[in-house]
């Protein structure tokens, strides 16, 4: 009987490739805070910001650099047919489409209605393209209303990326444990799914992270938010559909979390949704003494308990694992709503 795991050269490739955009990333990165210095392209803080000084915004420029060229040789190389296969190319064109639209916002604000436009076209488009074994939401949606539902959840986590990349370090961490995670539960699923893409994805945001854990020296910007939220929305859902539901739900909880019951507050509220603020958990217990360091920090050791509970959710029984992981982040979002000074060991930084 042939082993559900990949060869181990194959492994091993996809750790090589990981290292590889890590240190690409933090080398193009380190180009690109440079040479917006120079030109003077900085965010400058707002009564909205978590930052105090000016700093250059556009870093996701770097882990771009570094990232798609290697997704897309890595999908180049594949066999055709190969179980592991990389990023679909219509993926990758959208994602590099997306960033262009992206990088244009960060220079000069576009308005909401074309920037969401152009997300759930890119959503939609690539959607139709992919070939997948089975519904994302297992049944529970009926019939095509499935790949609707799809589609708008898709949309809605680039731009959920795009709202929790409010303090330093805080995407890095969620962007690899995001993508180690979706590696091992590959693996230890036996899926057919892509293995080095999300190393990479996680590789580079480590070489950001370099440049961007507190006080950072750059920041991310839409152009890499937005992108990242993408390639990672479009790989969960990818493995959704492989009926590895509770881990695509499970990998990302704490940013879903945090997202979608913010909005639903400010929206009970009657506050505007789309309109910048400081009311997600992370930036209230920044706001309330923690370091940016300290709140990345915590969120990190979440979510490596997250991809335990994915893991046993891959091998063992669904429920058991998507109950614990939901009290966690609740519990986790409580504290850093109410509670922060528990977590506060030094005044924020």
């Amino acid at each position: 009987m042939p082993s559900p795991f990949p060869p181990l050269p194959a492994l091993i490739l996809a750790g090589l490739l990981a290292l590889i955009a890590a240190v690409l990333s933090a080398g193009a990165v380190w180009a690109v805070e440079r040479v917006l210095r120079a030109r003077a392209l900085l965010d400058h803080p707002n009564e909205r910001s978590s930052h105090a000084v000016p700093t250059p915004r556009g870093g996701g420029l770097g882990v771009l650099a570094a990232a798609l060229p290697l997704l897309a040789w890595d999908a180049l190389m594949r066999p055709e047919g190969a179980a592991d296969g990389g990023v679909p190319w219509a993926m990758l064109a959208a994602g590099t489409a997306l960033a262009a639209l992206s990088w244009r916002d960060d220079l000069r604000p576009l308005p909401a209605g074309p920037r969401l436009a152009g997300h759930l076209l890119a959503c939609a488009g690539v959607w139709l393209l992919l070939d997948l074994p089975g519904p994302v939401f297992q049944g529970l949606v009926p019939g095509p209303l499935d790949s609707v539902a799809a589609v708008l959840l898709w949309g809605w986590f680039v731009n959920l990326y795009n709202f929790m990349d409010g303090i330093d370090g805080i995407t890095g961490v969620e962007t690899g444990t995001v993508g180690v995670g979706l590696a091992l539960v590959t693996v230890a699923g036996g899926l057919a799914l892509p293995i080095a893409a999300p190393l990479i994805l996680a590789g580079a945001a480590a070489g950001f992270l370099v440049w961007n854990w507190h006080p950072a020296r750059i920041f991310l910007g839409d152009v890499g938010s937005v992108t990242l939220g993408y390639l990672l929305g479009g790989l969960l859902l990818m493995l959704a559909a492989q009926g590895a539901w509770a881990p695509a739900l499970i990998l990302p909880l704490y940013h879903l979390a945090d997202a979608s019951l913010t909005l639903l507050g400010r929206l009970a509220r009657g506050h505007a949704p789309f309109r910048a603020h400081r009311e997600h958990a992370y930036q209230v217990a920044v706001q309330a003494g923690l370091s940016h360091a300290r709140v990345s920090g915590i969120v990190a050791a979440v979510n490596v308990l997250l991809i335990g509970l994915a893991l046993l959710a891959t091998v063992w029984t669904r429920w058991p694992p998507v109950i614990g992981a939901v009290a966690l982040v609740l519990a986790l979002l409580g504290v850093l709503r109410w509670r922060p000074a528990w977590l506060a060991a030094r005044p924020a930084g």
